[in-house]
This record gives structure tokens, sequence and C-alpha cells, in this order.
């Protein structure tokens, strides 16, 4: 993880680490559970064809098989997110932590929906009987006599491993060290280090590292000066030696 200049590297803390270790084993109950259930999604097609055969809702078993499939490809797409989400999370990304909690929070009340229709299923009574249409208790009869008998606690070992989990890593993400590890660090200012060496500042061409000042031009009157700062020599003299004007011949 690159942090700004200046500032000390940030370690991830166990708890950031350990949630996205769960989110994946989330994903992995997700695949898991698609495997089972299309597994026997064939027998509940045959089940509910010959349930509904003849009756006025003879298509719905072609409607569940439909229903099966979108619910698999939305599962699998679920899974791949909670790994994405992960891996971001591990960088520190304060944005995939919040569709964490969003995504993550749908999914409980999904699972938890199901776990809950499992359990109080085989407690609930049959319903009435609607024209020529099975009642659910008769179908949920044939449904039970079809499928194996370890598919029904399969499922619902897995939605309770997988709840658990989901409510495990959504906790973990809200703890006070993993809001000062998705907290954005900001720049500090670093004293200078004593005896270290300090900016050089630009120098006029010329100098020694001296600043260079605003040069005046020079009052009316006065001889212009050569590079070496002494006035001009006159013609046949030494440098800076003045002669007077020779009289006129013939004086």
């Amino acid at each position: 993880m690159v942090d700004a200049p200046g500032t000390p590297p940030r370690t991830r803390p166990g708890v950031v680490s350990l949630s996205s270790w769960l989110l994946i084993l989330v994903a992995a109950i997700q695949v898991l559970n698609l495997i089972v259930a299309l597994s026997v999604v064939g027998k509940i097609r045959d089940v509910l064809t010959d349930a509904y055969a003849g009756t006025s809702a003879e298509g719905a078993a072609d409607i569940a098989y439909a229903f099966s499939i979108i619910t698999a490809v939305v599962s699998l797409l679920i899974a791949a997110g909670l790994v994405v989400l992960a891996l971001l999370n591990n960088r520190g990304k304060n944005g995939s932590r919040i569709t964490t909690w969003v995504l993550g929070g749908i999914l409980f009340c999904c699972t938890g929906g199901g776990l809950l229709t499992g359990l109080t299923g085989g407690m609930t009574g049959g319903g009435t009987t609607t024209g020529d249409v099975p009642s659910s208790e008769e179908i949920q009869r044939r449904l039970e006599d079809a499928l194996p008998s370890w598919y029904t606690p399969v499922n619902l070992l897995l939605g309770l491993v997988a709840l658990l989990a989901l409510l495990a890593a959504l906790i973990l993400l809200a703890l006070p060290k993993a809001n000062e590890f998705f907290r954005k660090p900001k720049a500090g200012w670093e004293p200078p280090v004593p005896g270290g060496a300090y900016p050089a500042y630009p120098s006029h061409p010329g100098q020694s590292g001296d600043p260079a000042y605003p040069s005046y031009p020079p009052a009316p009157g006065t001889p212009p000066s050569t590079p070496g700062g002494q006035p001009p020599s006159a013609p046949g003299g030494q440098p800076g030696e003045r002669r007077d004007p020779e009289p006129p011949s013939g004086s």
C-alpha cells in the first residue's frame, strides 16, 4: 500500500484480515450451495411437472426451473463480488468497506429469511387447494420424497455457517482498529534533522552562494566602472591612474 509522502506506512490490523477471510469463506459457501442446488434442480422440475400436469398451473415447472437458473447466476456474481471486496478491504479502501456493509446487509437478510423458511417449513400448516392445483402441503411432500435425505440438512448447515461468518465479517469492519486503518492518512510536517543539509538557494551568475541584489543605474557624470570595480584607465597610463589633459603646443 502506498501512503502519502511524509507519513509512516500503515499496517493492516488483524481484524481486517480476518474479516476478509470470512468474506472469502462466505463466497465459497455460496459456490458450494450453488453446486448442491444445481444437482437436484432436475428432480425438482420433474416433481413440479408431474404435480401440475393437467392443471391450470401446468407451466409452473418451467418457470421454477428458469428462476433456479437465474438464482444460480446471481449467487455466482455475489460470490465473485465478495472476493473482490475482501481484496479491496485488505488495501484499505474505505469505499469497498461501505459497499461490503451494504451488500453484506442485503445478503444477511436474504440468508436469514431462507433459513427461517427452512426451519419453520415443516411446522406450517398446508395451504388450501385452489381449483385443480395441488396444495402446497402436497407439493412439499412430493419434493421431500424425491430429494435425497441429505439435501435439507446440508442446505441448513451451509446457510447457518454463511450467516454467522457474514455477521462476524461486518462487525469486524466496524471495530476501532479497522476505523484507524481505513481512515485516510494526512501528510505530517517533519522537522529538519540536526546536521542535515538545507536546501540551497539559487545564486546570481558570477557570485558564489550570495543572494543577488538589484542593480541601479549610475548617477549622471559618474564614469562607468570596469568589471573589477576600477574606473577606466586613461590612454598610456596605468589602470585607475588619472591624467590631466596636456596644454596646447606653443604656450
